[in-house]
């Protein structure tokens, strides 16, 4: 991982959702998975760090939805399935993956993340997946989609979508992580 010092200055160029749009988007999400998965037992799998907070939120407001039960939650970690995880970077830290029950057999599991980009996590966490068993099925939840996408990866649900530069990135703040809940639009300085 780089350090502060190495990383380009970014500045906020504008808040793209505030602790009511995040929950707004939750909510309208939570809302999407009830209906398309009723009847189901479902797994909301958080990836770590910022998707496991956001998977309990979707577990309450799943809940609240009144269409299902309220969902079995799990945490996932992708360092050491990342493609980039070796790449000049100091030996990573890795975190803990908790799935619930002793396999996902069969079951239909929801990733959760932050912010989708490139794919790449995503690639990464359906690796992982794996080594917990076979899914029936998976689907992908996202607070905010910007686009850039390498590989063939989409969401199914998405609390909002905004059109990116390269130069630009999507910072999501939770109070779960000790910050304020906001999401923001940096940009590199110049």
């Amino acid at each position: 991982m780089k350090s502060p010092s190495d990383l380009p200055d970014l500045v906020e160029r504008r808040e793209l959702l505030d602790a009511q749009g995040i929950t707004r988007a939750l909510k309208r999400i939570a809302h999407e998975i009830a209906e398309r998965n009723a009847g189901e037992k479902l797994v909301l799998v958080g990836i770590r760090t910022a998707g496991v907070p956001l998977a309990a939120r979707l577990a309450k407001f799943v809940a609240e939805a009144g269409e299902l039960e309220t969902p079995e939650l799990g945490a996932i970690d992708i360092t050491l399935y990342r493609d980039d995880v070796f790449e000049g970077l100091p030996k990573p830290e890795v975190g803990v993956t908790e799935m619930p029950g002793h396999s996902i057999e069969g079951k239909t599991l929801v990733l959760v993340d932050d912010v989708l980009y490139t794919g790449r996590t995503i690639r990464a966490a359906l690796d992982a997946l794996m080594d917990y068993g076979r899914p029936r099925r998976v689907q992908l939840a996202v607070l905010v989609d910007r686009g850039h996408r390498e590989l063939p990866i989409h969401a199914d649900y998405v609390g909002t979508t905004v059109q990116t530069t390269r130069r630009e990135s999507v910072k999501v703040t939770l109070s779960e992580l000790g910050q304020p809940d906001r999401v923001v639009l940096r940009e590199k300085r110049s």
